[in-house]
């Protein structure tokens, strides 16, 4: 799986994570402070962008953290304004939730096992992401693994989940409700909350064929396995390999292989191309490649008449509206579909995540960026000789952070590029510095390192 091979290996070079598959993360390297619920007193020497304090902030151990993981374990939980992280122990998991701006413990749920290790390669480790469900803002960890195996019994393969409220207060929280999804062959899953349900993709990839989505207020699930005859013009159509992108309250977006996308039910890519695309790609019957989403929008790349010369012309990427496919913006980008010269874009492969600045303002993938508010697309594909640019990390302001791409992902440069002004404010930042992970938390950047220890460390510095 090809997630953040680039830019990705910029920000977790030093920590090693890939995103794929892995071993257990060990036990929770202490509490972070001198004294239970209080930062440390000291924190890490770091070398970091001009835009973050390096000597203001917190830092927090997850020790145990293998090079290959399935689900990352913390993430930033935006409303609230905290950092959850899950920690384990001799008596199971725990789930700390921090004060981003303090690093004090704001809640610890009540141990937790998780299914038991299938028979793959290695052992996974639990993750936890962040649903905004009817403006409520949910920690869901979860763990997939066999449940009820012994001498006698060969057990099932389970996807386990346990829900909390992102804010609350105290010890030993019990989740709001525990929701354990059968599964069949212990596959990999990728659990992600791109809409406002949960879903779990079953299978290799970012967007596995065979995925469930949650609602997870309810408990309620709706399994899709070939969901591209979801889409009213599939019907007729010789559509294949249907996969959703991101699930809603409305329903899925799919993604079709071979061309295509929409909201089922609602709208459908036709509708809402952008200038200079025609109905049918090269891959027919439909063009458009939903590429991903995040935040509400839509990401999709289409491809477009060749020049006179009968060369293959760029791509358009474009920006639409989630519930609705409007259009928000667009650009021409040098950046390839899933074709022969990028295979990472076909299928279940995608070559980056998507980011979005905090506010919404912004978002992106690899070297394609947009601003929202100006309704304009930003290109960071190489050009001339200046090679491309794959984002990592974008602030309210429109700074963001990345790689310069190499010929391999551990070579990735730190890169720094102010989106308001255009590709040539590009400027390569000194080596070992560090870019954000997540952009203002609470008025702070969350970066990742290891420690002399080879742990996991987390560590929030204030924006400047």
């Amino acid at each position: 799986m090809r997630v953040r091979t680039v830019a990705g290996a910029l920000v977790l070079a030093a920590v090693g994570l890939v995103g794929c598959s892995g071993q257990g993360v060990g036990a929770h390297k202490g509490d972070g402070g001198s004294r239970p619920g209080l930062p440390a007193k000291s924190i890490a020497r770091l070398s970091l962008p001009v835009g973050y304090d390096a000597n203001a902030g917190w830092d927090t151990t997850i020790a145990g953290v293998p090079k290959r993981v399935t689900g990352m374990p913390l993430v930033a939980v935006p409303g609230a304004g905290e950092v959850a992280s899950i920690h384990g122990a001799s008596n199971g998991w725990t789930t700390i939730v921090r004060a981003a701006d303090t690093g004090r413990i704001a809640w610890t749920s009540a141990p937790w096992q998780p299914p038991l290790p299938g028979d793959t390669e290695a052992s996974r480790t639990p993750g936890v992401v962040v649903v905004k469900q009817a403006s409520r803002e949910y920690l869901v960890t979860y763990a997939e693994g066999i449940r009820g195996k012994d001498a006698l019994h060969d057990g099932s393969s389970v996807v386990a989940l346990a829900v909390y409220a992102a804010v609350g207060h105290g010890t030993a929280v019990k989740p709001l409700r525990r929701i354990e999804l059968p599964v069949a062959d212990d596959p990999v899953v990728r659990v992600t909350a791109s809409g406002d349900r949960l879903l779990v993709g079953l299978g290799d990839g970012m967007y596995p064929a065979r995925s469930l989505a949650v609602d997870v207020v309810t408990g309620e699930r709706t399994t899709y396995d070939g969901p591209d005859e979801l889409l009213s013009p599939c019907v007729e159509a010789d559509c294949a390999g249907g996969r959703v992108i991101a699930a809603t309250a409305r329903g899925p977006l799919i993604g079709v292989d071979n061309g295509g996308f929409g909201l089922a039910g609602h709208w459908f890519s036709d509708s809402v191309r952008p200038a200079g695309t025609e109905r049918t790609g090269d891959l027919a019957p439909f063009n458009g490649l939903a590429y991903g989403a995040v935040d509400g929008h839509v990401l999709a790349g289409w491809q477009t008449p060749d020049k006179e010369d009968g060369t293959a012309a760029d791509p358009v990427w474009s920006v639409h509206e989630l519930t609705t496919g409007r259009l928000q913006a667009s650009v021409t980008c040098g950046y390839s579909l899933h074709n022969e010269i990028n295979a990472g874009n076909y299928g279940a492969s995608r070559e980056y995540d998507l980011v979005a600045s905090p506010g919404g303002r912004y978002v992106g993938a690899g070297p394609v960026a947009f601003d929202l508010r100006l309704g304009k697309g930003l290109c960071l594909a190489r050009s001339g000789d200046r090679r491309a640019i794959s984002l990592v990390a974008i602030r309210d302001d429109g700074t963001a952070y990345g790689a310069v791409q190499q010929d391999a992902a551990d070579e990735a440069t730190p890169v720094q590029v102010d989106l308001t002004k255009g590709p040539d404010t590009a400027k390569v930042l000194k080596a070992g510095t560090l870019v954000p992970y997540v952009t203002d938390v609470r008025g702070s950047g969350l970066f990742l390192s290891r420690d002399a220890e080879k742990a996991l460390r987390v560590s929030l510095r204030r924006e400047r």
